[in-house]
């Protein structure tokens, strides 16, 4: 009886959270919202107007169709609740149309939504076993797995203020994630097959789905010292498997195959002219590299190793532009940065197969995925960041070494989101939020493993300090000097590469304590 109370108020609790958030995502419905928000109303009308076959074809407006069909299909139910609304929007030469209604619309769209990711949460709340027992609810690790989940920060701020989609596909991504822990593997499978075809940014980690697919279901047992049993391979497993996936793919990309449209889809889906970098430089290795290019060319010229005239402008002034011309060191191509992120995945695949460790080596593979495709890759956005710090919340309450790193990607993972919202209304808004969210990260984590050592060092502490100084000169000191109208990038640029710094050094530090620990008899034998 008495666990059947604690249960009740276990559900207590999540309810409170999950209804609290959603409380502050309506307070910010007014706020302000990017060309994301014209992106996706621009879909609603093309799918609603069009048949199927000009969908990845219409250009009328420059924000064209260029997620996966899935997403499409989402789009057109949502059309159809949205003609209640406004009839206005869902008309394809209405560019950048907003009235009160479609704002509200929109904005509920993807409050309703998140309900997947809130049941999501919920799922892999449950797979958190609970050895600490805690007498304080707010010690609880599911508690605080929960908040640092549904109450986080980059999410709130990349989906109700910015405008994206984001929280219904990491629902489906935790979700398959807890059916993986659950070892309901033909469902993890499915949810995650079905994910691949709403948003194609999730390839990032599709390896680490592969290689645990097949290791802990195509094989079914492994030898006493934790090897691999070869002769376990089931045929019927790598069938079901395989099942799933040409199915789910049939259902997404057949319509388009029938049609003969194929390439134009997959030509849509993976625009390889848009250049290395987005306008503004996701703070990973190529930040590191195009600053690197920009000071050698800056000295190059004090010295007179370099030739002005010869140098193309946008180069040197221009600072954050699409189409970025490495001046001294070698241009990348996207080629080069494929080769990179390939390399870079390896060794945590690698790990994943020749050291199993169950659901908790699988999070791991899975969150060097998403930062080896984050560091390395093209055209990467800054918003991707948060494709490893969301799963990374669940390993952080396991273990102290994986907190510590944890503050740290997530610290500076968010602060380099801070450019989105640029806005003055939104600078105390983003600002209190992510300290109510970073401030609660340390206190409720050091609580938890308070009978260890410190999570961070104090290199690692000064750091993540100097994030203040770095946020008062970009947003109040710069504005105020004239350098403003010369240099109006360095903010951008500043930024950018110091948060550069934290997300490699976390990315080191995470691949350092996966490839040297040591495989536990316990686990062996698991």
């Amino acid at each position: 009886q008495g666990a059947r109370a604690m249960a009740a108020g276990g559900r207590g609790w999540f309810r409170a959270l999950a209804l609290g958030v959603t409380f502050l995502k309506c307070l910010l419905i007014p706020a302000y919202y990017s060309t994301d928000f014209e992106v996706h109303r621009n879909w609603l009308a093309i799918t609603h107007n069009l048949p199927l076959s000009q969908w990845y074809y219409e250009a009328t407006s420059e924000w064209t169709l260029d997620y996966p069909p899935f997403f499409a299909w989402f789009e057109y139910a949502l059309s159809h609740i949205a003609k209640y609304f406004d009839p206005q929007m869902l008309v394809v030469e209405n560019l950048n149309y907003t009235s009160r209604a479609t704002i509200f619309f929109q904005r509920l769209s993807v409050i309703f939504t998140d309900t997947l990711f809130i049941y999501a949460v919920h799922e892999c709340c449950r797979c958190v076993n609970g050895k600490r027992a805690a007498k304080d609810i707010l010690e609880k690790p599911t508690f605080i797995l929960a908040v640092l989940l549904l109450w986080n920060f980059g999410l709130l701020i990349v989906d109700h203020i910015h405008f994206q989609y984001n929280g219904f596909l990491f629902g489906l991504m935790l979700l398959s994630v807890a059916r993986l822990c659950q070892k309901r593997y033909l469902e993890g499978a499915l949810l995650f097959a079905v994910l691949l075809h709403f948003k194609h940014i999730y390839m990032y980690v599709a390896p680490a789905y592969g290689i645990y697919l097949l290791r802990s279901y195509c094989f079914t047992a492994n030898n006493a010292d934790g090897s691999l049993k070869w002769r376990s391979f089931s045929f019927l497993h790598v069938t079901l498997l395989g099942l799933i996936v040409c199915l789910v793919s049939a259902l997404s990309l057949g319509p388009f195959l029938v049609l003969g449209q194929l390439p134009q889809v997959i030509s849509r889906l993976f625009p390889f002219k848009r250049g290395l970098c987005h306008a503004y430089w996701a703070p990973n290795f190529w930040a590191l590299y195009n600053a690197m290019d920009k000071a050698l060319t800056i000295l190059g010229l004090k010295c007179n190793f370099l030739d002005g005239t010869k140098i193309p402008k946008a180069s040197m002034t221009g600072g954050l532009v699409q189409e970025f011309q490495h001046t001294v060191l070698p241009s990348v191509t996207p080629l080069a940065t494929l080769i990179c992120t390939f390399v870079a995945i390896l060794p945590s695949v690698f790990c994943l197969w020749f050291k199993p460790q169950g659901p908790r080596g699988f999070l791991q593979c899975l969150v060097l995925c998403a930062l080896s495709s984050f560091m390395f890759g093209w055209h990467v956005h800054e918003k991707a960041i948060l494709l490893a710090i969301l799963p990374l919340s669940l390993l952080s309450i396991q273990r102290a070494k994986d907190a510590g790193i944890y503050l740290i990607l997530a610290t500076t993972g968010h602060f380099s989101l801070f450019p989105l919202l640029f806005t003055p209304p939104e600078l105390p808004i983003k600002i209190l939020l992510m300290l109510l969210f970073t401030v609660y990260s340390f206190s409720s984590l050091k609580s938890l493993f308070r009978r260890e050592k410190p999570l961070l060092n104090w290199l690692e502490t000064i750091y993540l300090i100097q994030l203040v100084p770095l946020e008062i000169f970009c947003e109040i000191i710069f504005p105020l000097t004239p350098w403003k109208w010369h240099f109006p990038f360095v903010p951008l640029l500043l930024t950018s590469v110091y948060c550069a710094l934290g997300i490699t050094y976390a990315w080191l530090k995470l691949y350092v304590s996966v490839l040297t620990e040591r495989i536990s008899v316990r686990q062996k034998a698991e």
